[in-house]
């Protein structure tokens, strides 16, 4: 040190030494009495606040302050003075310094104290962050605006995604449309198909069916006439009536083929109705004795049956259907027994028989459109009769199962509802 001085009573380094300090530091430094009045104050803080070389020298404090704050200050420099702590200055909040030519500039500044020769003193550490602060606006400009574009990147994110999943239910529209089309176009060329093929069967089926008939009925109409100029009239009712029964065959097969085009067509209409389920199968059995072959008989159990609301005409069709397949797959002299049974909700109906029976293997398809089991071939048929009578109790909304052992006979059961569904 070159030497010791006082400054305002105070003992202060001076010289060289005191200059190389103050030009050193990074920071302003400024140095007060009790009263805010500047000692000591380093180049640094005097080129930031805008003043000459001791120029602040016994200048109050506050005048580096923006007016608006000076007041407030004073009290808290008291505040500092009654409890001096080394701490920052302002915390939590911005500072603000002014220049001598007025302009303000945002500042940090860090307190300390000290006591010389029983004298208290304020030592204030003061940067300018004026590029801080620029640096910080710039970083939060840049925040706000990158918010700004994740906002409408946000929403043109959302309004592209509403416009594809728009364009997603509307492709899945079409194509739900396209496919609807195409299966309906798929059902109509299958439905076609089956019609086609139905025509086909038909075609085969009536030329075979129809030739054994008709040859029948025209030869008992030549051998009629024959022996109605012999006289001999027992000959002539014989032929007659293979001549009815032939008649009543072809009618069957047509009605057969006249069913199942009005179930494809689904223009079978229901009429349901009170039927007293008795009384029907008398009617039915007196009816199917006319086509019974020799010796066969019916063997009929229904006195618990009920009265039941169903469509007469599908169920008398249904009952005749498995009543004359009962004969026509039995051998003469076999009974056939039908039996009905009723409770509350249910109306059961059992057809047995004591027929040629099903072969296993064919049991499966037996209720196929045009099956025939591989044991019926010589015998007549056009394998529809068992898909109707299926198709009329689905029609009832009733049911039939069956059991059938080969070579001794087949058991069918039908079950329908006493009341509509």
């Amino acid at each position: 040190m070159d030497k010791k001085t006082t400054l305002f009573g105070l003992p202060v380094i001076t010289g060289d030494a005191l200059k190389e300090i103050f030009q050193s530091m990074m920071e302003g430094f400024v140095v007060v009495d009790k009263e805010g009045t500047i000692l000591v104050v380093n180049p640094i803080a005097e080129r930031m606040f805008g003043y000459e070389s001791g120029e602040l020298i016994g200048k109050r404090m506050e005048m580096l302050l923006p007016e608006r704050y000076r007041g407030h200050h004073v009290h808290l420099r008291n505040t500092f003075n009654n409890q001096p702590s080394p701490r920052r200055m302002g915390l939590g909040r911005d500072l603000t310094g002014i220049r001598k030519d007025g302009m303000e500039f945002p500042l940090e500044i860090s307190l300390s104290y000290s006591n010389v020769g029983g004298t208290f003193i304020a030592i204030a550490f003061i940067s300018d962050i004026t590029l801080r602060k620029r640096a910080e606006e710039s970083l939060r400009q840049s925040e706000e605006q990158l918010i700004v574009y994740a906002t409408e990147l946000e929403k043109k994110v959302k309004s592209r995604t509403e416009d594809l999943n728009t364009s997603i239910h509307k492709l899945e529209k079409e194509v739900a449309e396209r496919i609807r089309a195409e299966e309906e176009v798929l059902k109509a060329l299958n439905k076609e198909r089956e019609l086609n093929e139905m025509k086909s069967k038909f075609v085969s089926i009536a030329s075979h069916e129809f030739r054994t008939p008709l040859s029948t009925i025209l030869s008992s109409i030549s051998l009629i006439e024959q022996y109605r100029k012999a006289g001999q009239l027992d000959k002539i009712d014989k032929h007659i009536n293979r001549a009815r029964a032939s008649a009543n065959h072809m009618t069957s097969i047509l009605n057969d083929f006249l069913s199942v085009g009005k179930l494809e067509e689904g223009k079978v209409e229901i009429i349901r109705e009170q039927v007293d389920i008795r009384e029907l199968f008398v009617d039915i059995t007196e009816e199917i004795r006319l086509i019974l072959k020799p010796g066969q008989r019916i063997e009929m159990n229904c006195s618990s049956a009920a009265t039941t609301y169903t469509d007469s005409r599908m169920l008398r069709n249904v009952l005749f259907n498995l009543l004359s397949n009962a004969s026509k797959y039995s051998e003469p002299e076999k009974v056939i027994r039908l039996t009905c049974s009723s409770t509350e909700n249910n109306l059961t109906v059992i057809i047995q028989d004591e027929g040629i029976g099903i072969p296993e293997e064919d049991q499966r398809h037996l209720f196929e459109r045009f099956f025939r089991a591989s044991n019926v071939i010589n015998i007549q048929g056009t394998g529809l009769g068992l898909n109707i009578v299926k198709r009329y109790l689905d029609l009832l909304n009733g049911s039939i199962t069956f059991a059938s052992e080969y070579g001794k006979g087949s058991t069918f059961t039908i079950q329908l509802p006493i009341q509509p569904s």
